[in-house]
Parts: structure tokens; C-alpha cells; sequence
């Protein structure tokens, strides 16, 4: 047995580049994954994988030619079944032992070369046998045709081979794109393994146009990338050619001069990657009366389009400059830097085309026009959404400000979704929003509307930004609580991973404007208002209790990340407190409450309390008549809790959470005397009630911070 490093190449025509990275990386670990599992590679074994727009390649090291044998011991069955009263081999077991590939000619040496051993109750018999290793070249051929199975392709093709025999045919071929070479190198030795019509050998392709040698042959596994990059003008990594376009997009910005960077944007640099073999990056430039349009409707068409890297100043400003990542590098790139600057005029000119045509109406004369566009066929038209919005803003605004700001939420609701009608977002989408705020301020409707139609998508998505202005808060809330409750109303949930709606997102935002703007706002009620939006006699069905715990469920998820304990959170989490803002406070005060000696024991008396007010027949109300308190526990229990709840109650109201549990630790005493001698459900029907009255207070009293039952061990 061998170990030498091993390199797999599959040579083809052009691979989609967005998915280019996941089917590189994808093909590599699935096939030396397979190949660790045959005993071919070893988990020292160093993996780099390759991925330009024409190949998919993997180089793995110390790859043995040939797998370790190894001992296998096999149970065959119970030794009562094996073999007869007479010791001797039973049918059953020649034929397994057959099966199995023994020799069982001699039929006495074949038992006698079986293992007796426990087996739970009865004793069986097991056969040892050497199962040999796999040779490089079959093995190799399991893992590539595993990793070309599993290749998480976005739309296969389906392609046609000449087949190879007498007869003349053709065999269909399925694979994301045509496949034209095939590499196996095993040191400097081909390895007949097979793929999509393909045999491999020890040649490939380059650069389509800048390679040396047409055909780039490679004398071991280790030469590949070298060979690569020197005969065939293709840096094969996909990590260092991204690498190498960074380094070439700061160098042209500093040429450029005047402070200016490319933007940042690591989806489109994966892209391009994915689409040059040997990146070359160019400056070109485009006229400057373009700039009076909105920079991010040139940045869009520049990006999504052509592909380019717009450059900003040091305020962030977009310049008439940008790069491209060209896929050639020519001695004059006059041609080509002229090329890319004639492409993108057009696609400018009809941006600002856009913008001028669009600023000829106002946003308030495009209102109407969302009563003809559907929204969704069971929620109505984008204009019943509108009103929807307008009226959970409003209320929402009513309570974070004055008569001033409940009717700017109202304009700014109104008018949130017009640009939709535009002919800019009809042609960029994704600046819907974006385009009204500068479409309200041509209105001169003011920053503070202009900001809020802007913001109230956001939060967008993770780690986004926050709607700006108080207006702004209003509307984003509403666009979200009008959008969870209107799909929660005909039942079109999130199901495991999929959420086509995005109303994990729409959770999230909502929580994290409640939290991180502190606004002084009752999530149950919120829910509630926007759930009057759907009655149930329009044929929705009710939402608020659905629609709460989903809220809640992704609040729960977040604090958990946020290193808080499950126990902490359910704890909190299951009283539904309404402001989420003090949270957190709650959170550290339940950590607080259990580090204290009192606390396990007054979790397991709330849930033993939780537990028999579950059980008890009809509500029981939080009323004590101190009259019928006939046992000294229960009297004690009651002047304890009496004694000790105002000041409780105190500190709860003003958020000091922790002090207030703290303050009713001192029940502990007074709670395990009352279990020990007082019988709570006694035969006395008014005893009864007004015990599991005393209780339903205590209870009432232990949980307004968290539900301290979820404490007990």
C-alpha cells in the first residue's frame, strides 16, 4: 500500500456563478468524505478545494492506493439455533456461514473456527472474518459518483453523449452543466475511474482565451494548481482568486485617488468570482449628470446588471467612477474599459428616465390606484392593506405621542406602499420603499414622512437597521403586525424551514423595535389591534392566541442566543410580559431569585399551588375571608403574604423586579407550614374555596415577575 496525494478534477462548460463556492465545496467534502469512510484518507488528510467558472477539482493529501484490511466480527445467531443437540452445525447456520463466503466443505472445522460469547439472556455464536481494503480506483469511483449525486445543483441539464462502442447511439447525460474532461490523479498515476460519459486522464483546459498551451497537461496531483495558473492563465481557487479581486479593487481605488472605495457587498464579489478565471480590474467611468439620480437606483443597476463595483467618496457618496472585473487582460484595455461604459449609459438613462417620469405624479394621486392591485386573494388589494396599516399606526401613535404625530403616521401609512405603482420599483423592486422617501420629499412632504415610508420595512433583515424618527417606529410595527396577523388569519403559518412570507422576520423586527427603542408599548395589546383588522365574520380565523406565542417563541429564541438559560426564559416568557422592553430585567431578577436559599423550595410550593388550582373545580378566586381561616398555618400564611405583598407590589410597579421577589422569599417558612398542616381541599365546601383562594392570591403574587414553578428542579 502507497499513500501519495490525490487530485480530482471535472472539467465543464460554464457553472452558474451565484452557486459557484457551494458546488465547489460541496464536491470536495462529500467526495473525501466518502473516501475517509472507505479507509482511502484520513482525517490528517488536508483537503483544498477548487472551484473557477469551467472546473470543479478537489487535492486531497496522503491517500493510500489501497484500503487497511480489516477484522470484522460478525454475529450469526444463538448457539441453540446453530448447532443441534449433537454439537453439530444446523442447516440454518451452513447456509449463513455460505452466505457469508466460509468454507464450509468440512463442516466440524467450520464450527470450531466460530466464537461463543453472551449475547443478553442466551449465548451465540459469532464468526470472525478479514474483510479486505478497497482499492484506490474503486473506491474513488464510489465517492465521485456520491459527490456528483449530491452536488446541490440549482437546475440540472439534461445533455447528449456519442456512446462509445460499435454501434453508433447517443446516452443522456444529467449534470448542472455539459461535462467535458475528467481528472484522476493518484501521484503521477491515472486512475480509471469514469463520470458523466467521461474517462479520466491527466489533461485539461485553461483560460479560453489567455492560456498557454491549449491543452494543460499535469505530470502528478500536486502540479495542478501551478500548472493552472502558469500554462493555463486560471487561478483555480476560489478563495484566492476573491482574494486577488479585493487586492486589485483597493488598487484601483487608490489610483483613482481622492479617498474613494469600492462598496462592500460580499454576495456580488462571490459572484464575480464565479465568473472571471483570471480577474483583471479596470477603472471606468460614466458622465456625471447621471448622479442626479438617486444613488441607489444607479448602484442597483450597476451591480445587479452589469456586475460592477460602483466607488463611493468618504461620505459615502456615489462617484461617476466604478470598476470591472474583467475576465481578460490586454495590453490596450481601451477597447474593453470603452465596451463596459457604453453598456452601462443605457442602463443609467433609463434609470433617470424613471425618476423623471415618476416625479410627474404625486405620491397622494397614486393612493387609489392600490385599490386595483392585489395583494393577496384572500386579504384583498394593496389599498384594503393600506387602510388596515393606517388604522393599527394610528392607535400605535396614539399612545407614543401626540395628536401631531397620529397624524403624520396616518399620511406616511397612506402613502407607504404608493411607490409601488412607479415605473423605478417596477424595474427595481428591491428599492420600494427607498424610492418613496425620495418621491415624498419631491411632494415636500418633510424628512420625518419621507424617513418613515423609507423605514418601514426595516428591520430588513438580521443586524439591519432601525426605522429613524418615532413615525417611522409607528408604521414599520404596523406594516409588520398588519402582515403577521392577515396571513396568521387564513392559516398560512411558517412550517419547519419554510417561511415564504418571512414572518419569522416580521417577528423579530417587531421585537427588536420594542426592545431596543424601549417603547412603552403592550405587545398583548398590539396583537389584539391588529387582530381586529381580521374579524372572524369576513371568514378569518382568530389569531391572538397563535400569533402570541409565535412572537413570543422567537423572543425566547433570541434570548436564549443571547446566553440566557431555557430555564430562565420559559420561566419569564410564560406570564406573556406585555412590555418587552424590561425583559432582560426580569431575567436577571429570576437569576437572582434562584440563587437564594429559599428559592427551590418556593418553586416546588408554586407548582405544587399551580397543580391543585388546575385541578379544582371552577375558578377559583383570589379571596380570602379571614373569618373561615380556622388552622394557625393558614393564618400565618395569610398575615405573612398580607404583610409582605404591598411592598412587593411596590417594587414591581416601579421595575425592581429582583427586590420584589426578593421581598417574597420570606414566605418560604410560612408556605411549607401551611402544606404540613393544613388539608386544602377539605370536606367543608367553604373552607375549600377560601383555602384555594389564599392559594390563588399566594400564586398571584409569586408569579407576576416569571412563573416560578419553571424553577423546580
Amino acid at each position: 500500500m502507497s499513500m501519495n496525494n490525490l487530485l480530482v478534477e471535472l472539467f465543464v462548460e460554464e457553472l452558474p456563478p451565484k452557486a459557484l463556492k457551494k458546488l465547489g465545496d460541496a464536491f470536495a467534502s462529500v467526495l473525501v468524505d466518502q473516501l475517509k469512510v472507505q479507509g482511502l484518507a484520513s482525517a490528517d488528510s488536508v483537503v483544498t478545494p477548487y472551484a473557477s467558472p469551467r472546473r470543479l477539482a478537489v487535492h486531497v493529501t496522503a491517500v493510500a492506493s489501497k484500503a487497511t484490511d480489516k477484522a470484522v466480527q460478525q454475529k450469526l445467531m444463538p448457539v441453540s439455533v446453530g448447532l443441534g443437540a449433537d454439537g453439530q452445525a444446523t442447516p440454518a447456520l451452513l447456509k449463513k456461514l455460505q452466505a457469508l463466503g466460509a468454507d464450509v466443505s468440512d463442516a466440524a472445522k467450520a464450527v470450531a473456527a466460530l466464537k461463543r460469547a453472551p449475547d443478553g439472556k442466551a449465548e451465540a455464536l459469532f464468526y470472525d472474518s478479514v474483510v479486505p481494503g478497497a482499492p484506490l480506483a474503486a473506491g474513488l469511483q464510489k465517492a465521485l459518483d456520491e459527490a456528483i449525486t449530491k452536488l446541490p445543483i440549482p437546475k440540472v441539464m439534461s445533455y447528449q453523449l456519442e456512446t462509445d462502442c460499435e454501434l453508433p447511439g447517443w446516452s443522456s447525460v444529467n449534470f448542472v452543466r455539459p461535462a467535458h474532461g475528467l481528472v484522476a490523479l493518484h501521484g503521477g498515476t491515472v486512475l480509471p475511474v469514469q463520470a458523466l460519459g467521461l474517462k479520466a486522464g491527466n489533461s485539461t483546459r485553461g483560460h479560453r482565451f489567455e492560456a498557454k498551451k491549449e491543452v494543460v497537461v499535469l505530470k502528478d496531483a500536486d502540479s495542478y494548481a501551478t500548472a493552472l495558473r502558469e500554462d493555463g492563465a486560471v487561478i483555480a481557487s476560489f478563495t484566492e482568486r476573491r482574494a486577488e479581486i479585493v487586492r486589485q479593487l483597493a488598487a484601483a481605488a487608490a489610483q483613482v485617488g481622492g479617498g474613494v472605495r469600492p462598496i462592500e457587498d460580499a454576495a456580488l464579489l462571490d459572484e464575480v468570482t464565479g465568473l472571471v478565471e483570471r480577474p483583471h480590474v479596470l477603472v471606468c467611468e460614466f458622465e456625471k449628470e447621471f448622479l442626479a439620480v438617486p444613488q441607489e437606483c444607479l448602484i442597483l443597476t450597476m451591480k445587479a446588471n452589469q456586475k460592477y463595483f460602483p466607488l463611493l467618496d468618504t461620505a459615502g457618496r456615489l462617484t461617476n467612477k466604478f470598476l470591472v472585473v474583467s475576465n481578460i487582460s490586454p495590453a490596450d484595455a481601451s477597447a474593453v474599459i470603452g465596451g463596459n461604459e457604453r453598456v452601462v449609459r443605457p442602463r443609467l438613462a433609463d434609470a433617470k428616465f424613471f425618476f423623471d417620469q415618476d416625479r410627474k405624479k404625486t405620491l397622494e394621486s397614486r393612493v387609489e390606484g392600490l385599490g386595483k392591485v392585489v395583494y393577496h386573494n384572500k386579504l384583498g388589494t394593496q389599498g384594503e392593506r393600506v387602510e388596515r396599516v393606517r388604522a393599527i399606526a394610528k392607535a400605535i401613535a396614539q399612545q407614543l405621542g401626540d395628536a401631531k404625530l397620529v397624524a403624520a403616521a396616518d399620511i406616511a401609512a397612506r402613502l407607504a406602499k404608493t411607490d409601488l405603482l412607479t415605473d423605478m420599483v417596477g424595474e427595481f423592486p428591491e428599492l420600494q420603499g427607498i424610492m418613496g422617501g425620495y418621491y415624498a420629499r419631491h411632494d415636500g412632504l418633510g424628512e420625518e414622512i419621507a424617513h418613515a415610508i423609507e423605514d418601514h420595512y426595516k428591520p430588513r433583515f438580521a443586524g439591519d437597521e432601525l426605522p429613524r424618527g418615532t413615525v417611522g417606529v409607528a408604521i414599520a410595527l404596523a406594516d409588520k403586525l398588519e402582515t403577521l396577523a392577515g396571513l396568521f388569519a387564513i392559516k398560512q403559518f411558517p412550517t419547519g424551514d419554510k417561511d415564504p412570507f418571512a414572518l419569522r422576520r416580521h417577528a423579530l423586527g417587531v421585537i427588536r423595535m420594542l426592545v431596543e427603542k424601549g417603547l412603552p408599548l403592550d405587545l398583548i395589546e398590539l396583537i389584539g389591534i391588529a387582530e381586529k383588522q381580521f374579524p372572524e365574520d369576513r371568514g378569518y380565523v382568530a389569531v391572538f392566541d397563535s400569533l402570541r406565542e409565535f412572537i413570543y417563541e422567537r423572543f425566547a429564541g433570541g434570548l436564549r442566543e443571547q446566553g440566557y438559560s431555557t430555564i430562565e426564559v420559559d420561566a419569564v416568557l410564560a406570564v406573556f410580559p406585555r412590555h418587552l422592553g424590561d425583559v432582560v430585567k426580569r431575567l436577571t431578577a429570576v437569576r437572582a431569585f434562584a440563587a437564594l436559599p429559599e428559592a427551590a423550595a418556593l418553586a416546588a410550593a408554586n407548582k405544587r399551588i399551580g397543580n391543585i388550582l388546575k385541578k379544582a373545580e371552577g375558578a377559583v378566586e383570589a379571596k380570602v375571608n379571614t373569618g373561615l381561616l380556622t388552622e394557625p398555618a393558614e393564618q400565618a400564611l395569610h398575615g405573612a403574604l398580607h404583610s409582605v405583598q404591598p411592598l412587593a407590589d411596590s417594587l414591581y410597579a416601579n421595575g425592581e423586579y429582583a427586590a420584589s421577589l426578593r421581598e417574597l422569599a420570606v414566605l418560604k417558612a410560612p408556605v411549607d407550614a401551611f402544606f404540613d398542616g393544613v388539608m386544602v381541599n377539605a370536606e367543608d365546601a367553604a373552607l375549600r374555596a377560601n383555602r384555594l383562594g389564599l392559594l390563588k392570591s399566594l400564586h398571584e403574587a409569586m408569579n407576576r415577575v416569571a412563573d416560578l414553578s419553571r424553577l423546580a428542579a
